[in-house]
């Protein structure tokens, strides 16, 4: 059954005429006859009868008119709640820098517009994170990345994310106008697990430039990493976002280190196929605000 011949039902039964029906549907009126006509042959009953100059429905008219007026009811409920959903989950996958120091914020908001959808993050690694909305098995994913390139992958750069080199006050290089990849040679390292995307990039530079270095200890916990840099066990390479606290307090130190091999984005990436329903969309719109926010919060601390 087709919602024209209901709505022209139901306006022919609120106007008492087919003509006025017609005018405030748009139709010609010869159109909303064959609906009713239609009608009365889909269910076998008379709807309609005259007397006179008027129009009245029947009573077999009158129990359908209830019906339809539950159905479309029920169908302007229904896209309403499809456009915005109010239920349902949300699946990220994200990895640990990300989800401490840059997401929260956002998952606060996100909540407050969307309180009923479920929302899963899921700590993981970038590799994994790939294959995962490959297979469809996750919504999005936000990581931390060079440029992705994938065929069946959108990757939406948010921001260029800033990798700090600390170390603990005192060191040796803290002097240093700008340190290249030889000032680093024999170092002791403090680093990320070996699936961390900026670890292999950073290992890659000084393996590039044959510089030797130790890794003193390897943790998948960031916290672990600024606490073994800070007591002088060795250097690291962090995001920004995950230092900023304790290079204002002065327990860590940036070292002037910096190299193009090293540019790395925080990246929203989705399955080209996937459908981006209202929450999905919204997500989006709050990771691109809070990075251009985090943005520019960086730049007035700078300046």
């Amino acid at each position: 059954m087709d919602f024209i011949y209901i709505r022209s039902f139901i306006e022919v039964a609120r106007c008492h005429s087919f003509t006025k029906a017609a005018e405030n549907l748009g139709y010609v009126q010869s159109s909303v006859t064959t609906h009713i006509q239609k009608l009365e042959q889909e269910y076998g009953v008379i709807l309609f009868e005259r007397f006179g100059r008027s129009m009245r429905l029947t009573s077999a008219g009158e129990q359908l008119r209830d019906t339809f007026e539950q159905i479309l009811a029920l169908y302007e409920s229904s896209k309403h709640l499809i456009s915005r959903p109010a239920k349902g989950h949300l699946d990220i996958g994200t990895i640990e820098s990300l989800f401490s120091y840059f997401l929260p914020p956002v998952f606060h908001q996100y909540r407050r517009v969307y309180p009923e959808i479920n929302l899963q993050v899921h700590p993981i690694t970038e590799t994994q994170i790939l294959q995962l909305i490959k297979a469809g098995d996750i919504d999005l994913g936000i990581v931390l990345d060079q440029p992705i390139q994938e065929e069946d992958i959108e990757a939406i750069k948010l921001r260029e994310e800033e990798l700090v080199l600390v170390a603990s006050p005192g060191h040796r290089l803290q002097q240093a106008v700008q340190i290249c990849a030889d000032d680093l040679n024999g170092q002791s390292y403090i680093a990320t697990e070996h699936t961390c995307t900026y670890r292999n990039a950073f290992e890659k530079l000084l393996g590039k430039h044959g510089v030797a270095y130790d890794v003193h200890h390897e943790f998948g916990s960031l916290e672990a990493i600024k606490q073994c840099v800070s007591y002088g066990l060795g250097i690291g390479l962090l995001p920004r976002i995950a230092v900023v606290r304790e290079l204002e307090e002065g327990r860590l130190i940036r070292l002037p280190f910096s190299h193009p091999d090293i540019t790395f984005y925080t990246q929203i990436v989705i399955h080209r196929k996937k459908w981006r329903d209202p929450a999905i969309r919204h997500m989006i719109e709050l990771l691109r605000e809070a990075a251009g926010r985090d943005g520019e919060d960086a730049i007035q601390k700078a300046q």
